[in-house]
């Protein structure tokens, strides 16, 4: 029809010359966007968002005319195309949906919105096979049900106005439609008003069926194949642990805001999570952390009004345009930190909260860096769990494609009083004169606890002898060296001058005394070099039962006792283990450990080579493990110790960890737990001992992880000192 139309009008025209019907064609080209124009005219697509009214008359005939004649030249002349649903939905995939956890997270999100008070998250292969969330919330009716799916559909916004007080977790509509078009989606689900369910399947983008059927009250949703249809987002995912530790870490996190609702959740294998309902937040904290950790916890709460906060309000004249007044409301903060005793590895542990919503953000992250800065180590962490509310028009959770990150409109003040509440409870719960006791009693300083053990049947009768590790009353008769050994420390053992030698008076080392104040260098020497020199020291004792200070003639030697041994025992745990004769100890009662659903995770990756490095070790429920026996020397706390931070390992080192890092990294952890600790005093025998062994070592200038062992104050720099050259 359209063709006889214009076969009319071309012999009509027919006698206006070309470069005229050309002149009249630009007229309206900036009106018109042609997608395709082929021989057939089967589609020609007018904007809908131009106001200027499209031409009538001859000048819209003959602008038809001219697009017939030239459909083979101006076909190409656009560039610009409006995307299909269904490439937008999976653009928009790729920043809401970056890997499983993603899926999770949003799915959890809808649940907790819909008010369900019971929440099941079942996953296959890590996410990638299956992710089924059921919950018992509201539902929905058959209408919305479809609607969902349609981009920025959401029952949570009607004006913009809305955009600047969100009270739940989602808003954009955005998730559902990106997740159905990336996986094969079914969703169940059902309202409470409502006789019968809604059934709808989707494949990448296209529903395929829609029935009721007969459902309870609530939501299902199940996800399988996600990133079916896009093969390149798949083949970045991780590996299965990877991603499935992952969704435990982030089912944990709303497990603990949420302490009045209850939380499972399975793989195909296990179960990782069992969290019943909980009156309480230490309640919450006791199911998932267990006793040791919810032990070591501190309460910590502050409130104050936001229409007070902040700076004082600029002059009218210094206003910009947009300001705003602070909202009327308060600011509070609660949850609980742990003491200073109680310190991790990463910073997975800090579980932030605003407005009841999940958040990684920096400037909370450094509030409580600098709380509790001098009082744990730099590269420790503390355990956190806080709330933190304000009126929704004081934080834009709008930022971020995956809402992790927000914005405070008064950031500074939310920073120092994220800041002065932490360190006001750390106050509190400990007074200051008593934070240097903890630093002693912390993971980094503390002495093993000893547990009887028994050798294993079938191990090594006669093991190598270690006088370190040897736990007391372990066997019937001590060496009979020890007996002839009196005590030797600097205080009760002075050595007398003699040529070569330097000579002690048993007068205290000031505790401020600086050597590299005085102008002398300090520093590690070669490993060459040093293998000589250790094979000559001689020593006179221990500093503060920390440091072996001895001396040869190069100089003065200082010997971090704690990081020699740890090298000691590190080469002898890998020759140890390359030829699969770990000595191990069994316990005379199986040690239960809490762990995390994340760390449960990376036990049931790492537990063939734990076995090989001397552990025996089974799940004992969902999140508990009994281990059975343990590599000699590691025993009570530093036992728990070591598994943790085995079983913490970030997910960055995990992606760049081979088998041989791994082997290393597990035997550089055991060495660290199971050697000599600082404070620990030794006599004359454990001290030549242990000189003697780390002369032995491949590497004695430094500990597995890279601190210093020994460190040589020659005898120029101690003339230097005093003046004497």
């Amino acid at each position: 029809m359209l063709l006889e139309v214009l076969d009319r009008t071309f012999a009509l025209f027919s006698f206006l010359p070309c470069r005229k019907r050309s002149q009249i064609f630009s007229l309206f080209r900036p009106w018109i966007h042609m997608t395709r124009i082929n021989p057939e005219l089967t589609c020609l697509q007018f904007t809908n968002h131009l106001l200027i009214p499209l031409p009538l008359g001859c000048g819209a005939v003959s602008l038809l005319f001219s697009a017939w004649r030239h459909r083979h030249t101006i076909k190409d002349m656009g560039r610009i195309r409006i995307l299909s649903d269904l490439v937008a939905n999976q653009i928009a995939a790729g920043e809401v949906v970056e890997r499983p956890a993603s899926v999770v997270k949003e799915l959890l999100e809808n649940s907790l919105d819909a008010g369900a008070t019971r929440i099941r998250v079942e996953v296959e292969a890590g996410g990638r096979k299956l992710i089924r969330i059921a919950d018992n919330g509201h539902g929905m009716v058959a209408d919305d049900a479809l609607l969902a799916f349609e981009r920025h559909a959401t029952s949570k916004l009607r004006t913009s106005d809305d955009l600047l007080s969100i009270a739940t977790l989602g808003f954009r509509g955005e998730a559902l439609p990106s997740i159905a078009s990336v996986s094969r989606l079914t969703l169940e689900t059902r309202a409470a008003e409502e006789d019968a369910g809604t059934i709808v399947e989707i494949a990448g983008g296209n529903i395929l069926r829609v029935e009721p059927a007969g459902l309870p009250i609530g939501t299902t949703i199940t996800i399988r194949d996600l990133f079916y249809n896009t093969p390149a987002r798949r083949k970045f995912l991780r590996s299965e642990q990877t991603e499935l530790s992952h969704i435990a870490a982030l089912v944990t996190h709303y497990a603990l805001a949420n302490p009045t609702r209850h939380f499972e959740l399975h793989s195909s294998t296990q179960a990782l999570l069992t969290a019943p309902t909980a009156a309480t937040t230490s309640d919450r904290l006791f199911q998932i952390f267990g006793r040791e950790t919810s032990s070591h916890m501190i309460p910590a709460a502050a409130e104050i009004d936001f229409t007070r906060a902040g700076l004082p309000e600029p002059p009218p004249w210094k206003r910009e345009a947009h300001y705003e007044p602070p909202a009327p409301g308060f600011l509070r903060l609660s949850g609980f930190i742990s003491k200073p005793e109680l310190q991790k590895l990463n910073r997975n542990s800090i579980y932030v909260f605003v407005n009841g919503r999940l958040i990684r953000d920096r400037l909370i992250l450094h509030a409580l860096t600098e709380a509790y800065r001098n009082i744990i180590p730099p590269t420790s962490y503390p355990v956190v769990l806080l709330f933190l509310e304000m009126p929704p028009q004081e934080v834009d959770v709008n930022v971020h494609p995956a809402k992790t990150e927000v914005r405070f409109r008064q950031s500074a003040f939310v920073h120092d009083f994220v800041r002065d509440t932490v360190r006001t409870a750390l106050m509190h719960a400990r007074p200051a004169a008593d934070f240097l006791q903890a630093l002693n009693n912390s993971p980094l300083a503390s002495a093993s606890l000893l547990v009887d053990v028994s050798p294993l049947p079938g191990g090594p009768e006669q093991p190598t002898f270690d006088p370190l590790r040897e736990p007391a009353g372990f066997g019937s008769e001590p060496p009979p060296t020890y007996a002839d050994v009196t005590s030797f420390t600097l205080e009760t053992a002075p050595i007398p001058a003699s040529p070569g030698r330097l000579a002690f008076d048993g007068a205290p080392i000031p505790v401020g005394y600086d050597l590299q104040a005085s102008g002398a260098s300090l520093e590690p020497d070669s490993e060459a070099r040093t293998l000589n020199a250790l094979a000559t020291l001689k020593p006179l004792g221990q500093l503060r039962d920390s440091f072996i200070l001895a001396i040869n003639d190069e100089g003065l030697w200082i010997v971090d006792q704690h990081v020699a041994h740890e090298r000691v025992l590190f080469e002898k745990i890998l020759r140890d283990r390359e030829v699969e004769r770990v000595q191990r100890q069994r316990l005379l009662m199986p040690l239960l450990i809490d762990l995390l659903p994340a760390q449960m995770v990376a036990f049931t990756r790492l537990a063939e080579e734990l076995e090989r490095n001397g552990f025996e070790a089974e799940p004992f429920g969902p999140q508990t493990i009994a281990i059975k026996a343990a590599p000699v020397g590691l025993e009570g706390r530093e036992l728990e110790r070591m598994l943790e931070e085995v079983l913490s390992v970030p997910e960055r080192e995990q992606q760049v960890e081979n088998s041989e890092s791994r082997r290393h990294r597990i035997a550089a952890s055991i060495a660290c737990h199971a050697a000599i600790k600082i404070n620990t005093p030794l006599d004359p025998v454990k001290i030549n001992w242990l000189l003697a062994e780390l002369a032995k070592t491949d590497h004695p200038t430094s500990c597995p992880h890279g601190r210093p062992i020994a460190l040589r104050y020659s005898l120029k720099d101690i003339q230097k000192a005093f003046h004497r050259i």
